[in-house]
């Protein structure tokens, strides 16, 4: 079993777990209270910004283990919007990734007003009442985990909810789900079987997008010059995580990233 099948199959005794804590009923009653609220647009920050930089708060990973475990959710991501990030990317996933759903509402609550990227593996409906309750713009689908027909509903399920939709596709086959009209279409350099990184992925499926699609390269990408090229290629988002959180501070690490981009 690779590692993506292992997460998924924890995933979903986790979502039957959270359910027990907080009934489907009363996790819709929480979002119908607040869904008077909007969300800032992932897809237009992105449309909109010359970086296009999409800075991730990851404190751990299944393939390094720990990358940051002191990193704080009430300074960084806070750090990252002082900074120049134009949208946020929060791991909720606890087990493999140290993540939890309050680190977006401590990040809101530190004074995040940028979109957030819900990032986790979205399997079950009840993620995305999970996602709203706790202040994200948008959600992650992940191509690879879903049926076209799961992906489908979900993802009009999270337009319902009043959020955006990245969805993420690694390999050709999976471009079909494009097809579905995302606010955002992703692509994934890293390979969530083996976690082999190769960003030319980006570069050779671009081009197989719709060319109107709000293109989003995801992982392994490190240097400036890589995000200029991908902006050739159509890209006007890039997820960037690791590159960030490894250093010190991460969101001086972006600011310099930023600044090496302008020249």
């Amino acid at each position: 079993m690779d590692i993506l099948q292992e997460i998924v199959a924890h995933k979903r005794i986790e979502v039957e777990h959270f359910k027990a804590q907080l009934s489907e009923s009363d996790i819709h009653r929480q979002v119908e209270a607040i869904l008077d609220f909007s969300v800032a647009s992932m897809s237009q920050a992105l449309s909109a910004s010359d970086s296009g930089i999409i800075a991730e708060f990851k404190r751990k990973s299944p393939s390094k283990g720990w990358i940051k475990e002191e990193g704080q959710a009430d300074l960084i991501p806070l750090s990252y919007q002082q900074n120049g990030a134009a949208a946020l990317s929060i791991l909720t996933d606890n087990k493999y990734f140290g993540g939890c759903d309050d680190y977006i509402r401590t990040a809101r609550h530190s004074g995040v007003k940028i979109p957030i990227l819900y990032k986790n593996f979205v399997i079950d409906e009840y993620q995305l009442f999970q996602a709203r309750l706790c202040g994200a713009s948008a959600v992650l689908l992940i191509a690879a985990d879903l049926s076209l027909a799961e992906c489908k509903s979900l993802l009009n399920t999270a337009h319902e909810l009043g959020m955006e939709v990245l969805l993420e596709m690694h390999v050709e086959e999976e471009l079909d789900y494009a097809a579905l009209e995302p606010d955002m279409c992703g692509i994934n350099n890293r390979n969530l079987g083996s976690f082999i990184t190769d960003v030319q992925n980006s570069f050779r499926l671009a081009e197989l997008l719709p060319k109107e699609a709000v293109k989003v390269s995801e992982s392994g990408i490190s240097n400036p010059d890589t995000v200029k090229a991908l902006r050739q290629a159509g890209f006007r988002g890039f997820l960037i995580g690791e590159t960030f959180m490894k250093t010190p501070d991460p969101g001086l690490a972006l600011r310099d990233f930023i600044t090496h981009l302008a020249h």
